[in-house]
């Protein structure tokens, strides 16, 4: 036991020492250092958020629907039913139909020819 322990404390001190000297050789020499970027400018209270999706929520019989909309085109919809796991609808492209995202994958029905008459 002792034999395996000495072995590691072996390790982890060569890597240790060994580290800097691995990122030193992958740095490149003609490497720049980066200008500092200056932080985010901080947000308002109530100031309106261009980039932010606008939320509506919508009761439909038993469950609730949340919409989610950019610039004002719907992208995405979660669904919560009132009994069950919520699950989304999203869009792939402006064009496409709407793709099941959530617990439970879209039911795949098979069709298979067995027989015919």
């Amino acid at each position: 036991m002792q034999k395996k322990s000495f072995l590691n404390i072996l390790i982890s001190a060569t890597f240790v020492l060994l580290f800097p000297q691995i990122l030193y050789a992958v740095t490149p020499d003609n490497a720049e250092l980066l200008e500092e970027v200056p932080p985010p400018p901080r947000v308002q209270t109530g100031e309106v958020l261009e980039d932010e999706p606008e939320v509506t929520i919508r009761k439909k019989g038993k469950k609730t629907v949340h919409e989610y909309r950019m610039n004002g085109e719907l992208y995405m919809l979660k669904i919560i039913p009132e009994h069950g796991v919520p699950y989304y609808l999203h869009k792939e492209d402006q064009h496409s139909d709407w793709v099941n995202v959530g617990p439970n994958p879209p039911l795949a029905v098979p069709k298979w020819i067995l027989f015919r008459f």
